[in-house]
């Protein structure tokens, strides 16, 4: 008798941490909406892409600060053979330099951050539908973002399942989206 408990027990200890996994029928579930953007492979895809520009940009600038020391350090030096008129120009024209490539670098930051803004975006839109069918699947009224909830069952949670399933209709949304 008491060796058939033991075997229900083990039974039930090895199988509950995919009892966890389980979503519940509920009318409210939770998702992460940070790691559902971020572990699927359409949100992986873009912060690689703003990984890689902004490396890029990283490197650039520091190969401008680099050029940009060694000119003021040539201009610096040419002071004193250079009048102060001509001096003052070449100070000019070096600061004008110096304002154009920020703007530049300010411009291309805005570019990064719009491009990630715009690509949330199109995730979300193409994740809606992918949502909405598995609201209706486990008959649940709303999904609730997980930070927004103070205590919850993992088990009405569907980011895991959620992430599954829009990679399997969007992929890395490389290819076009449905609702784009």
């Amino acid at each position: 008798m008491f060796r058939r408990y033991l075997v229900a027990l083990v039974l039930i200890i090895g199988l509950a941490p995919f009892a966890s996994a389980q979503v519940v029928q509920s009318p409210i579930l939770t998702i992460d909406s940070e790691r559902l953007y971020r572990d699927s492979d359409f949100g992986q895809r873009v912060l690689r892409e703003i990984e890689e520009r902004t490396q890029a940009l990283t490197n650039e600038n520091i190969a401008l600060e680099a050029e940009l020391e060694a000119e003021e350090k040539a201009l610096t030096e040419q002071r004193d053979t250079l009048t102060p008129e001509e001096f003052r120009a070449l100070a000019d024209a070096f600061d004008a330099r110096v304002q154009a490539i920020r703007r530049d670098r300010e411009a291309r930051n805005k570019e990064n951050l719009a491009l990630l803004d715009d690509n949330q975006a199109r995730f979300l839109r193409a994740a809606l539908p992918v949502l909405e069918a598995i609201m209706r699947d486990v008959g649940a009224a709303v999904v609730l973002e997980v930070r927004s909830v103070f205590v919850s069952s993992n088990a009405i949670d569907i980011t895991d399942r959620a992430i599954a399933e829009i990679n399997a209709a969007v992929g890395d949304g490389t290819t076009p989206v449905p609702n784009d």
